[in-house]
């Protein structure tokens, strides 16, 4: 087939199969990754790229929000080693925050994709680490050094041979060298996959490069998400409000200008940055913003750059939604996954049949300690909110908003970690109140059965402020920690003796238009189900039976 003369149907099914070739890949870190993070958690994204650096295609199951940091990822690379500096079986890496997703625990893999002497393509992998030394994956940091091994742009592969001193570095540096080498080693198959399986589909359609169908690909995309903004009225969109971040609350603002097909999102007005792992890198901030318009418009047309060429993102310097050294940045999903409802809400009134209320966001927390055996673990475990109410649907229970990573199984975490999960059940009237109602949270509970001391690193945000409802829905239950019955520091450094309990009480989402509206039918479901208790339903909706 001809570069230049794709018909509809050649262009749709060739589309689809670099879906899923970045797909195969994606099954193929998974299948190989160390970690649970991977291997349970899904923390993951697999990207194609063209010749120049455009992204073409995602894996399906991955991070959406790595759309908006993987091209930068990218540029940066390829501005490092030019297409002259890199040759077959070289595979570069880094974890640079600034240049990444925000944080160093997740590090990029880039393959360049060679055919006869001519690099054609890239393929990228991009995972989250279980450990990258320093502190450990937590906001306890009060600079990036605390933070870990932060690995500049550099090769790990030159001509398929690995740079033995960069392993053996990151090695020394890690608490789980083995986990971490391998979840790296993992990223480099997933690449070498993709590598094949792009060469072979070039051959099959006899093509000499990407560059005319990823034109093609990135400008339908972007046609689709040009229509969907001239649908949204001309006009000035603002929003603001506070998030907890350590002694007193930060301001989150954001205005949208939207002219025409494009649109402008400037984070101007919010408040500065802290002295704590929550700063949020811009890379990061654009990112979840870009992934709450994708939402808003062209949700289900697959990722590639062309789904964000019409936005622009902005932040002032120093504001902690646009954070640069030595600030610290682990934790910077705790403010950043709330850039998704700040853009909600300043686009509810031009669009309230397509937002939701907010959500209880995901819950992170990190163990470090040691097993039974004495050998050394460090573990993340994910939990998730109540998904905020929309028109026409409840809440979803215990479903991650801003993000999708999945839960471990707890089988699989208690093998793991030798910490013994007594509980975990739905928050009866966590989820808020509405003419749809907000998804209830859950209660965990975790004993410390390692037989040594674990620290305990709580990264929780939804602890002051809570999911609010949307047009006129009530807001949805506070996020709780506890260790042995009293409440803990929700960023702070714990320790959890043996045999010592940790309770979780998972934020609700908020609910969706009036209580009044809500029918007796649903709300005595609500309670069968154990989502809602007779005294919720009296005091809330006014049930009395």
């Amino acid at each position: 087939m001809s570069q230049g003369k794709f018909d509809a149907v050649s262009l749709s099914i060739m589309w689809e199969r670099l879906v899923s070739i970045a797909d195969e890949g994606a099954t193929t870190l998974i299948r190989t990754s160390f970690s649970t993070l991977v291997r349970e958690g899904y923390d993951l994204s697999v990207m194609l790229f063209d010749a120049a650096g455009n992204m073409i295609a995602q894996s399906t199951k991955c991070i959406p929000v790595f759309i908006g940091t993987a091209p930068v990822t990218m540029s940066h690379m390829l501005r490092k080693f030019g297409t002259a500096d890199l040759h077959p079986g070289d595979v570069v890496i880094s974890n640079d925050p600034v240049i990444g997703t925000g944080h160093m625990y997740d590090i990029a893999v880039m393959r360049p994709i060679f055919i006869r002497g001519r690099a054609v393509a890239f393929a990228m992998s991009i995972t989250h680490l279980p450990d990258i030394g320093g502190m450990g994956f937590s906001a306890a940091a009060t600079e990036i050094y605390h933070e870990g091994l932060r690995l500049p742009i550099c090769k790990l592969f030159e001509a398929g041979q690995v740079d033995d001193m960069l392993v053996e570095l990151i090695r020394m540096n890690v608490r789980v060298p083995e986990q971490v080498i391998g979840d790296i080693m993992a990223g480099v198959s997933c690449t070498d996959v993709v590598a094949g399986n792009v060469i072979d589909f070039m051959r099959e359609y006899a093509l000499d490069g990407l560059d005319e169908l990823s034109r093609l690909i990135r400008g339908q995309t972007e046609q689709a998400v040009r229509d969907s903004l001239r649908a949204i009225p001309d006009a000035v969109y603002e929003n603001a409000f506070d998030a907890e971040a350590i002694d007193d609350p930060v301001r989150l603002a954001c205005r949208i200008d939207k002219s025409g097909d494009s649109m402008l999102i400037d984070f101007a007005g919010t408040g500065p940055c802290v002295r704590s792992g929550i700063n949020v890198p811009i890379c990061y901030s654009r990112s979840m913003a870009l992934y709450a318009v994708k939402c808003l418009t062209t949700p289900s047309v697959p990722n590639n750059d062309g789904a964000t060429s019409r936005i622009t993102v902005t932040a002032p310097r120093h504001c902690i939604l646009n954070a640069e050294a030595p600030m610290p940045s682990a934790g910077r999903h705790i403010i950043g996954h709330f850039v998704v409802p700040l853009i909600f809400g300043a686009l509810a009134a031009a669009l309230p049949d397509r937002i939701t209320a907010d959500s209880g966001l995901l819950n992170i927390i990190t163990f470090q300690g040691r097993l039974r055996t004495g050998e050394p673990f460090a573990a993340t475990y994910f939990a998730a909110g109540g998904f905020g109410a929309l028109s026409g649907m409840d809440g979803r229970p215990t479903t991650p908003g801003s993000s999708n990573m999945a839960c471990t199984p707890t089988e699989v975490f208690e093998d793991l970690t030798g910490i013994t999960i007594l509980r975990k059940a739905l928050r009866c009237d966590s989820g808020g109140a509405g003419d749809f109602r907000g998804g209830p949270g859950q209660e965990i509970v975790m004993r410390n059965d390692t037989g040594h001391p674990l620290v305990v690193f709580s990264m929780a945000n939804r602890t002051e402020f809570p999911a609010r409802g949307a047009f006129g829905g009530q807001p949805g239950a506070l996020r709780e920690h506890h260790i042995d019955g009293k409440a803990i520091s929700p960023k702070g450094r714990h320790e959890l003796a043996p045999g010592g309990l940790l309770t979780i009480l998972e934020a609700g989402g908020g609910g969706y238009g009036q209580t009044s509206s809500r029918s007796k039918e649903r709300i005595r479901d609500d309670m069968r189900r154990g989502f809602l208790s007779a005294e919720q339903a009296k005091r809330v909706y006014g049930l009395l039976s």
